[in-house]
């Protein structure tokens, strides 16, 4: 029996708050400036947890659901860490009309990872992206910054067994 992973629990230090802290002071009373805290607090992170987002929220006087509306509109932000092993799916026009929609349901069944989450213990990680960029080679992912094109669902359990121990 598979077991089901979640998402991974938040774990900042009192350090990286601090430096979130120091970012927001930076910027307090720049028109603006939601964007750049929002790129620092995750250059702090790795990525924009809920907690984060909530501080961001509280300390500029935003709404946290504007911050978390930019920070799942724009496809440079995270909600969940990477893993060590992080798969990135193009769902992009051009990969999802040649089938990414069901290598990606084919990763998340393989790994137990939903799409936009992280194994408990940090191992994988699945993301679903927009165009990264390579639409001849569609359908496409990556693997650790390692690009895969012209995929078909056969070509998961392949592509996996490099990663896997």
């Amino acid at each position: 029996m598979k077991k089901k992973l979640t998402t991974v629990e938040f774990r900042g230090t009192p350090e990286q708050e601090a430096q979130l802290l120091e970012v927001i002071k930076k910027y307090e009373g720049v028109p603006g400036a939601t964007m750049p805290i929002m790129q620092e607090a995750q250059a702090i992170y790795g990525y924009l947890p809920y907690e984060v987002q909530k501080i961001i929220a509280e300390k500029t006087g935003t709404p946290i659901e504007k911050i978390y509306g930019i920070a799942t509109f724009y496809a440079q932000f995270k909600l969940n860490p990477d893993g060590e092993i992080a798969v990135a799916v193009c769902l992009g026009t051009a990969c999802y009309v040649k089938g990414s929609g069901d290598i990606i349901n084919k990763f998340s069944d393989l790994l137990g990872v939903p799409v936009g989450s992280t194994s408990p213990d940090g191992k994988y990680s699945l993301e679903a992206t927009r165009c990264i960029g390579a639409c001849g080679l569609a359908p496409v992912l990556t693997v650790n910054g390692e690009v895969y094109g012209r995929l078909t669902v056969a070509d998961v359990p392949e592509i996996l067994k490099k990663y896997v121990d």
